[in-house]
């Protein structure tokens, strides 16, 4: 169970939910947000990998199965936050699939894929969290990427789904800004992930370790992120510290961005 003695409590008695929780950046944000006091739910299509994570979290949180992608499940899955936990206060938009390939290799499936899940459930999310926050307020954080704002090798789908994302953001700041609404993004650099590892392994067999450096060392500043790194970001945004910050897109990239080569 997470101990929340060493923490602020700058969450405290807000309801957070976040998509993807079961792995990666979306446990480490729910476990953050809940050492901050938070109740946290979780929302992901691993059962077993969700239940895993709330059970740690204790009773101030729940797993909720839900596709992203099904508009009626996200909003089920809302109003079940709503009775369960009490009307949601952040969103942390973090639901999303990778894909490797230049335009000419994206086909209409992998490109509708991706489109589903990074850009339609970011969209089902968004419209879900608004709602809830409508004469409330509330802070939403939307997972974009470096490639939101830059032009990687063998990207097209994903760069086009996060440049979206990052799209999103900007208007959900602007439209709601009356509401209390703050909604920002954050553009991580490569994050090292069970993603990332599954990643070298099936492409690059017996070349783990050497393919893990090279990788690495794309960041200029010779290392790939950590989940634990983008969800301290998180907890700022969603807190009221950033009371003033909306509408901007922050990039935690190891300055890939502005000192790459």
């Amino acid at each position: 169970m997470v101990h929340t003695e060493m923490a602020s409590g700058r969450l405290r008695d807000r309801v957070a939910v976040v998509t993807g929780a079961a792995s990666g950046i979306g446990r480490a944000t729910a476990v953050r947000f809940a050492a901050e006091g938070a109740r946290v739910a979780a929302l992901d299509i691993d059962g077993e990998g969700g239940r895993a994570l709330a059970s740690e979290l204790g009773p101030s949180a729940r797993y909720y199965d839900c596709d992203v992608v099904d508009q009626s499940a996200v909003e089920a899955a809302f109003d079940s936050v709503s009775h369960d936990l009490g009307p949601v206060d952040i969103l942390f938009n973090n639901a999303a699939i990778a894909h490797v390939g230049t335009v000419e290799q994206t086909t209409e499936e992998d490109l509708d894929r991706i489109y589903n899940v990074n850009v339609k459930g970011v969209y089902n999310c968004l419209r879900s969290a608004v709602r809830a926050m409508m004469g409330r307020g509330g802070a939403i954080v939307n997972m974009a990427s470096t490639v939101s704002t830059i032009g990687i090798p063998d990207r097209f789908a994903y760069s086009m789904s996060k440049g979206a994302v990052h799209s999103m953001t900007l208007s959900v700041a602007c439209d709601y800004l009356d509401e209390n609404i703050r909604c920002n993004a954050i553009s991580p650099g490569r994050i090292h992930t069970p993603f990332v590892d599954g990643f070298i392994a099936k492409n690059y067999p017996g070349r783990e370790e050497e393919m893990f450096e090279k990788l690495s060392k794309t960041q200029p500043i010779g290392r790939m992120g950590t989940p634990e790194e983008i969800a301290e970001l998180a907890v700022y945004l969603c807190s009221d510290t950033a009371g003033f910050v909306t509408g901007s897109n922050f990039a935690i990239d190891g300055g890939t961005i502005t000192l790459r080569p």
